[in-house]
């Protein structure tokens, strides 16, 4: 049922079968051991070594390790100030997605009579997130083997191919150049400071109006490349919407894009221009491997950079903090769409200057995924698609209202999140404009930082609703709207009886 907050969004409560909102944040120990461990072999410290640094008895320190005492408020603080760390990379981000993805791997059937519990799971991810990174990359290349076997790119495919049989299906398994792109953004957070560093010397150099910025870019590119830049209609571009005219010394634009879209095409020619070198010294230090993943890769860096010239870090952080991380106001201020605003604001995560670390989302009216980041620890599915649960997918009946929801994943971390529907530009009736649901959310111990908060109970435990990952990874039992029976539970076929869901499984 959906309620007005004051904030004039709207929000769905979660039936009152979620746990307290609390539960993923503010009365949560932390355990971070291992973390802790890694951190000191990192630093070539001894325990003594770290102890004296931290001002605390080693004694109390190898407890710590050994996760038999909490990580305690004053240790935190004291951590941040004598290794310049950011605290939440104690809070198990890195071991929380470890585990995700452990999971995935381990519901596949090939795995059902090993007897793993999520204990056992739960135990590797927390002591190497690592050796889970590898174990999940091994499945990958098995599944990718199996793909091409089922596709007839490979040798005879043996008895039991666990993908889909349909071809079509085998290839969503396939580990394209957009997905090792997606990882390498996923493993930097979505943060290259270099970059912002960059963007913000050429921002300050080129003293470009905030209010006039496309005026100020197609004045750099003509004062410092010699090149013009023009709109052209949608007839002679086509379904082009950006075009570089090397020997013409021309910029071409399509008549389709709007304001701000025009503006980060001519943000992104100068990153493509001026950048260069930056951008392929990062992807050569990368471990990416293929032309394609490297192009792909130059490309999503370049975009970075447009993104951090329109909206400066500094001043887009500023901002952010001041209004609350009001994404209509920040769109406004620097002349950028709803999903540009909120892209950037996951990139925030620059040391003694972050932001909220968010995670962002982007589906299609059928539910495809076409982009995900995550500063935040929330766990996307590698191989399928969201929770029906979550009201990401109920913008599109309310298109342009921005919905907000309190969801909890099985693992009881609970999370703000915020969606509303965005519209790409089309080129007229034969090729209408598309419309996209946008998700950003954030652990539910920030949201109190957001204006879409403001008048909503953030601990009533009826305002959470329990999600999933995915139907095919979520054991939650009787869920209505269960599209899909849990990979790794048997089946309970009942003939004269019928429950909320058309599944019903056996526990472990």
């Amino acid at each position: 049922m959906a309620a007005k907050s004051t904030t004039g969004v709207t929000t769905r409560s979660g039936g009152g079968s979620g746990t307290g909102a609390g539960a993923g944040g503010r009365g949560k120990k932390v355990f971070a051991g291992p973390r802790l461990r890694r951190l000191r072999r990192e630093q070539g410290l001894t325990q003594a070594g770290m102890a004296e640094q931290l001002g605390i008895s080693a004694s109390y320190l190898n407890l710590v390790e050994r996760n038999q005492r909490p990580v305690s408020a004053q240790l935190l603080l004291k951590l941040a100030e004598s290794f310049d760390l950011d605290v939440r990379a104690l809070a198990g981000d890195q071991e929380a997605r470890a585990f995700a993805e452990l999971n995935e791997v381990f519901a596949d059937p090939l795995f059902q009579n090993a007897g793993l519990s999520r204990q056992d799971v739960q135990d590797v991810a927390s002591a190497s997130p690592n050796v889970a990174d590898a174990i999940t990359a091994l499945y990958q290349a098995y599944r990718e083997q199996l793909a091409g076997q089922g596709l007839g790119l490979g040798p005879v495919a043996p008895t039991e191919i666990i993908a889909d049989r349909d071809k079509s299906d085998h290839l969503d398994v396939m580990k394209f150049p957009v997905e090792e792109v997606r990882d390498y953004i996923h493993a930097n957070r979505n943060h290259f400071g270099e970059l912002d560093e960059a963007a913000e010397a050429l921002h300050e150099y080129g003293g470009f109006a905030q209010d006039e910025l496309y005026i100020g870019l197609r004045r750099h590119l003509a004062d410092a490349h010699g090149l013009r830049v023009k709109v052209m209609p949608v007839e002679v571009m086509g379904s082009t919407v950006r075009r570089y005219d090397r020997h013409g010394k021309r910029i071409l634009l399509s008549e389709v894009l709007d304001a701000p879209a025009r503006t980060f095409q001519l943000a992104y020619q100068i990153a493509y221009l001026e950048q260069a070198d930056l951008i392929d010294s990062m992807v050569k230090a990368s471990s990416l491997k293929g032309e394609e993943t490297l192009r792909l890769a130059r490309v999503s860096l370049a975009n970075y950079f447009a993104a951090a010239l329109i909206m400066p870090y500094g001043r887009f952080h500023k901002a952010a903090e001041d209004s609350g991380y009001d994404i209509e106001l920040l769109a406004r201020r620097f002349g950028t769409s709803f999903e540009q605003t909120c892209h950037r604001l996951t990139t925030l995560q620059r040391a003694g200057a972050r932001g909220i670390p968010f995670f962002l989302i982007r589906v299609d009216g059928a539910g495809n995924v076409s982009k995900r980041f995550a500063a935040a620890g929330f766990h996307f599915s590698r191989f399928g698609g969201t929770c029906p649960r979550w009201n990401l997918h109920d913008a599109f009946r309310s298109p342009g209202k921005i919905i907000t929801q309190i969801v909890q994943l099985p693992d009881d971390t609970t999370y703000f999140s915020i969606a509303r529907t965005v519209r790409r530009p089309g080129a007229g009736v034969l090729a209408p404009e598309q419309e996209l649901a946008i998700g950003l959310g954030c652990e539910l111990t920030d949201a109190s930082r957001l204006t879409y908060a403001k008048g909503l109970d953030l601990k009533a435990p009826e305002a959470v609703t329990p999600i999933g990952v995915n139907c095919r990874l979520c054991e939650r039992p009787d869920c209505a709207e269960r599209a899909f029976p849990p990979i790794n539970r048997k089946l309970i076929v009942d003939e004269q009886a019928r429950g909320l869901s058309s599944f019903t499984f056996q526990n472990v």
